[in-house]
């Protein structure tokens, strides 16, 4: 899932690893791209699946889904072969909370996907385990592992569900962790050989992949604050080497899909760029909106989508900045299908005083859901996709996370009325139809999550699930949210 533990500004932005940083100009690298509106009403011959006529519908062809990953669910983390990852190793060393059965996903997958038949759930966004396929992270594979995820892509497409692969969900296999792990060319490079065996594997039944989840997260949280696996805390030069071997990684995946995929095959990376989201939408706020969102976004996007690290960047981060080496950047750039975007919360953006773009703190009494980060501004999913757009030109999105936690009570009667829950999802859904309303190319849904599970450093304190789970019996119980879900699916339509 998305930024789940650490400091509030250990999700922010990998310019975070340099020191104070100067506003960008909104020149090149950066696109502008106009996007096409249409002034009129969705129509019923497009939108909408019902008889009736409602507000809020989506597009007939729209995927819904839920979103997992396997270290929060899968448990079995020391059977049939599979080898230790740094959240393993983190959780014991640090003494909190264990992946070991976490929702034991591994030995009950056949009921889980039988729970997303009942519910109606068309699509299914799940991770693949690398130690579970790698042990060692290089070397011989684990074949135990392998025939895992064979028996879940079959039980998913046996049940009518489309299953859409994540490579990488922040679960590095230990001993590349010990070698070196992301500080190295060898971590993704061994990535690559990953990717080839795992979509040759499952790529005639999978054609929906995606290369890493939130590099964004996993590379300060892991390797800048220490807050989360492995727990370093790097220097800014590093740092800076890391997020570069990431998205190295990132490329060696694209090359697998396009290499070993077969026909109709697809492949995007899973990004959670802040959201600076202007007070009021007027072109000065909006203006200053996109330049923060820039500052934040171009030491990733920059290379993704233009090819290269912008100067303004490469100024900031002077002799800190990445080492890169001939073909890096065409590997890096390769096109790709989609952009993934994991959309949890904004941050209020206006124009200063000075004429640059001024973050508003919000008060105390402010809404937001059960973890210190998670403010609640339903704004966001409709700037996320826009600023995309019209910054960096990207033009297919899917929504691939979007949730959050509650405290939530099972009645005397067994239901769980997580109306908070089913709030934030509904008035995020509503903002998601602005985009598309407004000719955004954005082609699916995914919420966070299918089960309640493990939150990483959270431990299990914190339940994203539209699905209680019971951590005693490991019972699984929708919840109100859940219902609601099934029914917007059935509708396609905001209900």
């Amino acid at each position: 899932m998305s930024q789940a533990s650490g400091p509030a500004d250990a999700v922010v932005s990998p310019q975070s690893v340099s020191t104070a940083l100067p506003q960008p100009e909104l020149t090149t690298p950066t696109v502008v791209v106009p996007v096409k509106r249409s002034n009129a009403p969705p129509g019923a011959s497009k939108l909408g699946r019902g008889p009736r006529r409602r507000s809020y519908c989506f597009p007939r062809a729209f995927a819904w889904g839920v979103a997992t990953a396997a270290a929060q669910i899968e448990g079995a983390a020391f059977e049939d072969g599979k080898g230790e990852s740094i959240w393993d190793r983190f959780a014991r060393v640090r003494k909190i909370d264990r992946p070991t059965v976490a929702c034991d996903h591994y030995h009950r997958y056949r009921d889980d996907v039988a729970l997303l038949g009942r519910l109606g759930i068309p699509n299914y966004r799940l991770s693949v385990a690398w130690p579970r396929i790698f042990p060692q992270g290089d070397g011989a594979p684990n074949p135990k592992g392998l025939e895992f995820y064979d028996r879940l892509i079959d039980a998913l497409l046996e049940n009518g569900v489309t299953p859409w692969v994540t490579l990488y969900h922040w679960d590095l296999p230990q001993a590349l962790e010990d070698r070196g792990g992301w500080r190295v060319r060898a971590t993704p490079q061994a990535f690559g050989r990953y990717a080839q065996l795992v979509v040759q594997r499952l790529g005639d039944r999978v054609k929906n992949w995606m290369s890493m989840n939130e590099v964004l997260r996993f590379v300060p949280c892991g390797y800048l604050y220490g807050c989360d696996a492995p727990g370093a805390k790097e220097s800014a030069a590093v740092v800076n080497q890391i997020y570069h071997h990431a998205l190295l990684a990132h490329g060696y995946a694209v090359e697998a899909v396009r290499e070993l995929g077969g026909k109709r095959s697809r492949v995007g990376l899973v990004h959670n760029p802040p959201v600076p989201v202007p007070v009021t939408e007027t072109a000065t706020d909006i203006t200053a909106a996109r330049a923060e969102y820039l500052r934040e976004t171009e030491q990733l996007m920059g290379p993704l989508y233009g090819g290269s690290y912008t100067a303004s960047f490469l100024k900031r981060a002077g002799a800190d900045a990445p080492k890169v080496e001939p073909g890096d950047l065409e590997l890096i750039s390769q096109k790709t299908d989609f952009l993934g975007l994991n959309v949890y919360f904004g941050e209020f953006v206006r124009r200063g005083s000075n004429g640059e773009a001024e973050r508003i703190a919000l008060p105390s009494q402010y809404p937001k859901a059960d973890i210190s980060w998670l403010n609640i501004v339903p704004q966001a999913m409709y700037w996320g996709i826009r600023h995309a757009r019209e910054v960096y030109g990207v033009e297919t999105v899917y929504i691939t996370e979007n949730g959050a936690p509650y405290v939530d009570q099972v009645l005397p009667n067994g239901e769980v009325h997580d109306l908070g829950r089913r709030e934030y999802l509904r008035n995020h859904l509503i903002s998601l139809h602005r985009a598309i309303h407004e000719g955004f190319d954005v082609r699916g849904y995914f919420l966070w999550s299918l089960l309640d599970n493990y939150e990483w450093a959270e431990g299990y304190a914190k339940r994203f699930g539209m699905v209680r789970v019971d951590y005693r019996t490991l019972q699984r119980i929708p919840k109100l949210s859940a219902d609601w879900y099934a029914k917007v699916i059935e509708e396609n339509c905001v209900i």
